[in-house]
Formats: C-alpha cells, sequence, structure tokens
C-alpha cells in the first residue's frame, strides 16, 4: 500500500473564508495552498457541530452529535463511544495527538467501570484513546503543563506563563496589559514567536516525525488557533489593517423583534453585544488574521519536515477546523449558531498514491462532513471501515476521480442548554436542542422548545440575512425539510455492540440455538 502514514492536522475556528486559495484578497497563505496544490480542496466542507467539543467528538468518531450524545464543551465522551484511536489500537496502531482534542473523561461512565485509577487502560479511555506526544488545549491558565514548564525553561519566570505572557501584551508605553480584553488584540504578545502556541504544537509534531524513522505511524497535530484569545506575537499581530479584512456580514433585518427569539438572544451575549461595535471588529479580525498567517507559516515548516523525511511519498494528510467564527458577521461573536461562516470549514485532502494524481489541486464542490475524515483515514489505511458505527464516508474514492453517488445535503446540530440565552428566554435547564439540515438552495433549522423553525433561501440570500421560517408561502419547503431531517434522524446508527456481518449471522436463527417456537 502506498499510505503507511498518516497526518490529521486541524486547526481551531478557523473561517473556510480566511485562506488565500478560497479567495481572500488580502490574506496569503502559501503553505496551505501548496497543499491544496497537492491534493483535493473540498469547497463544501461542514461540521457537525459549530462549537468546539461537540465538533471534535464527531470527527474524532466518524458520528453525529445525536449519535455519540457529546452535545457540547462541558459534556463528557461516554466511555461506550468508539474513537479513531481505538480503530487504529485493534490494528496495532496507536494515535499520536501533539495539541488540543478538547476530550473530557467520562468520569462516572469510568467509575462504573471501575476504571477510574492511573493504569494504561484508565488513562488512554480518559484521553480518548490518544496517545499523547503533548496535549495543550489553551483557552486558560496552565500552570502545571508540559508547556508552562517548557515556556519556564525559555525564561519566562512565572506560575502561569501563559496568562503572564502568551496571552498577555505589551501596549505602546511599554505597559502590561490583559490579552482577554480584545481591545488589546491590536498589541503584541509577551513570547516570541518561536515560543508560541503555534510554534510549539508545531515544534512537537516534528520532532514526533522524526522519531518515528521508518515506523509507520498516524499524528493528529491540533493547534488551537486562531482560536480567541485573539493575540499574536510579532511580527503576525500588525500584519493586516482593518481595510485588508473581509467586510462583515449584517444586515438591519437579523435584529429587533422580527428575529427569531434564539437569534436575538445570543445576539445579546456578552461577546456579541462586544462585536457589534465597530472598534472591536477593526480591532479583531486584523490579529485573527494575522494568527491564520502564523499558523500557515509553520504549517510550512511542518511540509518541509515531511519532505526532508520523505515522508510526502507514503502520507495521507487532511487538514481542516473544528468550526469558524463570527467575527461581528450576523452581529454576533464567537460561534454555534448555523450560519455557514461557523459551520463551513476548510478541508484538504493529500492522497500520495497514483490513484489520485488526476485530481490534483483540484476543488470539488460535492459536500463533505466533518465525519468523513475517520472513514477516510481507515480506507487509507485499508483497516475495517466499521460501517455498523461510523457514520461517513470515505474521500478517497472523489479523490481519486470516481463518482459514487453521494450525498446532498448535510447535518448539523446544537445544544444550547449551557448558554445564558436559555435562561433570559425563561427556560429551565434540560434538553434544548436545534439541528440543521443543509441543501444547495435550502437551510432549514428545527427548535425544540416550541420555537419556529428557520429558514434561508441560499440562491437568493447567500448571506443568510433574511429568515423565511415564518414565511406562510414556504410551508411546503419547510415541510419538505422537516422530512428529510426525520429521515437523517431515523437512520443514525444506534446498535453499534454488533458488526453488521454478525447481525447477519444472528438473524433468524432461533432453530440452530435449540429454539423451535410457531412450529404446529
Amino acid at each position: 500500500m502506498t499510505i503507511r502514514n498518516v497526518l490529521y492536522v486541524m486547526c481551531d475556528q478557523l473561517r473556510w473564508d480566511h485562506l488565500g486559495c478560497a479567495g481572500h484578497p488580502f490574506l496569503k497563505t502559501p503553505n496551505i495552498d501548496a497543499l491544496a496544490a497537492r491534493g483535493v480542496r473540498f469547497t463544501q466542507a461542514y461540521v457537525q457541530s459549530g462549537i468546539c467539543g461537540p465538533s471534535r467528538m464527531s470527527a474524532y468518531t466518524g458520528r453525529y452529535v445525536s449519535s455519540h450524545g457529546a452535545t457540547h464543551n462541558r459534556v463528557p465522551l461516554s466511555v461506550g463511544e468508539v474513537t479513531l484511536g481505538w480503530h487504529l489500537r485493534e490494528s496495532g496502531r496507536t494515535l499520536a495527538l501533539a495539541g488540543k482534542t478538547h476530550m473530557l473523561p467520562d468520569a462516572r461512565g469510568m467509575k462504573r467501570l471501575l476504571l477510574d485509577g492511573q493504569d494504561e487502560l484508565a488513562v488512554l479511555l480518559r484521553e480518548g484513546w490518544f496517545t499523547l506526544v503533548d496535549r495543550h488545549d489553551g483557552h486558560h491558565a496552565e500552570t502545571d503543563s508540559a508547556y508552562a514548564d517548557w515556556l519556564r525553561a525559555q525564561g519566562y519566570d512565572s506560575t502561569d506563563p501563559w496568562t503572564d505572557y502568551v496571552i498577555a501584551v505589551t501596549d505602546e508605553a511599554g505597559a502590561t496589559r490583559n490579552g482577554w480584553k480584545m481591545r488589546n488584540a491590536r498589541y503584541p504578545a509577551r513570547v516570541k514567536d518561536a515560543h508560541s502556541e503555534t510554534a510549539y504544537t508545531t515544534d512537537r509534531g516534528i520532532a514526533f516525525m522524526e522519531e518515528q524513522g521508518d515506523r509507520p505511524w498516524v499524528l493528529h497535530l491540533s493547534y488551537v488557533k486562531p482560536h480567541w484569545p485573539y493575540i499574536a506575537p510579532a511580527p503576525w499581530h500588525a500584519m493586516f489593517t482593518p481595510e485588508q479584512c473581509l467586510p462583515v456580514a449584517r444586515d438591519a433585518a437579523e435584529r429587533g423583534n422580527q428575529a427569531h427569539p434564539v437569534l436575538r438572544e445570543f445576539q445579546a451575549e456578552e461577546v456579541a453585544r462586544a462585536f457589534q461595535q465597530d472598534d472591536c471588529i477593526a480591532t479583531v479580525r486584523p490579529a485573527y488574521q494575522g494568527l491564520v498567517a502564523q499558523l500557515d507559516h509553520h504549517l510550512g515548516r511542518v511540509w518541509e519536515a515531511l519532505d526532508r523525511l520523505g515522508r510526502w511519498r507514503d502520507t495521507l494528510v487532511v487538514f481542516t477546523s473544528d468550526h469558524g467564527d463570527y467575527l461581528g458577521d450576523h452581529w454576533l461573536g464567537e460561534k454555534e449558531l448555523f450560519h455557514d461562516c461557523i459551520q463551513r470549514v476548510p478541508f484538504l485532502l493529500y492522497d500520495p498514491s497514483g490513484e489520485a494524481d488526476a485530481t490534483r489541486g483540484s476543488a470539488d464542490d460535492r459536500f463533505v462532513e466533518a465525519i468523513d475524515a475517520v472513514p477516510t483515514i481507515l480506507d487509507g489505511l485499508g483497516l475495517d471501515p466499521a460501517e455498523h458505527v461510523v457514520e461517513g464516508r470515505s474521500l478517497l474514492p472523489l479523490a481519486r476521480g470516481d463518482a459514487p453517488a453521494w450525498r446532498d445535503a448535510v447535518f448539523s446540530e446544537l445544544d444550547w442548554t449551557f448558554r445564558g440565552a436559555r435562561r433570559r428566554l425563561g427556560l429551565k435547564t434540560g434538553q434544548h436542542h436545534a439541528w440543521m439540515v443543509r441543501t444547495d438552495r435550502w437551510k432549514f433549522v428545527h427548535w425544540t422548545d416550541g420555537f419556529r423553525p428557520m429558514l434561508y433561501d441560499l440562491v437568493a440570500d447567500p448571506q443568510e440575512f433574511h429568515d423565511l421560517g415564518a414565511d406562510p408561502a414556504l410551508e411546503g419547503v419547510r415541510e419538505a425539510l422537516r422530512a428529510r431531517l426525520l429521515a437523517w434522524f431515523t437512520g443514525l446508527k444506534r446498535r453499534t455492540t454488533l458488526t453488521w456481518a454478525e447481525a447477519e449471522l444472528r438473524t433468524d436463527r432461533h432453530k440452530a440455538a435449540g429454539v423451535f417456537y410457531g412450529e404446529w
């Protein structure tokens, strides 16, 4: 087989439209573009939830959120769920991690199974079957971590170097300011580029590849940027001006009493109110682009290592993101809801085999979902596709020029129980969910709690400004999309403890087992 290794690269909160190869007029990403030129760029790729935790659990299991059940950042993945790491382990391989996973241990499940100790199995289960090269999730203080220890060894003398240096900034007067305040995103971080989170994760990933020699490997290289805090080291913090950023996409039709109640309350969140200020947009968007440019620069180091080690010839490379970022679009900040700037992500696939030569450098507009990464990797390595549990589809046939019957819609979902918006709408803690189905023409969102649906005509209104969820003339469209959503929901794979071959073997077997009910 051509493919012996896998490099699965994921960025955090990287929008699909913030790449040179996706048409950004000012943000140059030559190294990501080079990967696109080597392989296929899937232009219509979508995540299964617009927030880190559930999106990543779908990416790591190959299953929709309604199937794996880890519906929010604060919800652990069940100990019974099967991840890519376990699929690989069954074939004698391991899944190495350098960077972020957002994996939470299922403490209750592990305690129930008496697996709450420190033995190897317990550690693997806590980490979702990842073997740690180095885990760094970012986004909060890490006083006792490999990255914190490494920073202190570089001379950053602090019990909490992440807070005091990585996300702290120095203003024009030389004063230290708090990087959590988005107004300070215009200033450089107090760490050098070489000591930043992006550089550190890159270093760990390259070192891992170098240490493997000719042994086959699978590495998840998972960056925490360009996720907030939006603090970039010099020179990346000042690389772009507000005029070199994409214009904010928002419309008065999205505000006020005519807006969907949930959208209106998300617009009332603190982060949304901040991004409704032009000064915030003009400060954060250039820094965000600087973080993307920095990420691209360090990915160039990864590509160089693959070249130096001779690994382009036998390594499958997947590059994607776990969701986008509003950055002020739709009068919102952060993520979670169903607009394309959140749900749509970059997805690049490099297949080293000769069968993929004809599609190199192409853009494929067929619908791709984040859950397709797991079956693509299993397919590339010639492993059991685990069709009884994996809900995504391998992309290798598309990369190799085949034209199989393909999906005509993508699906995503949200558990918004944990947002203050729920309380402001007077809802008690419980099951508060929404599901999206997106086709070429329509985007339909079904809400629980008695809220009306959302509907967008993506041909007439590609920026998704005008919600047609209450338009009486489109009830037939909504009903058809509601039925499409129900058909998808009924097709989820809930029976996961038997393979399809085992299910077939157990079909109509009662007499072979000595059970003769029904005879006359």
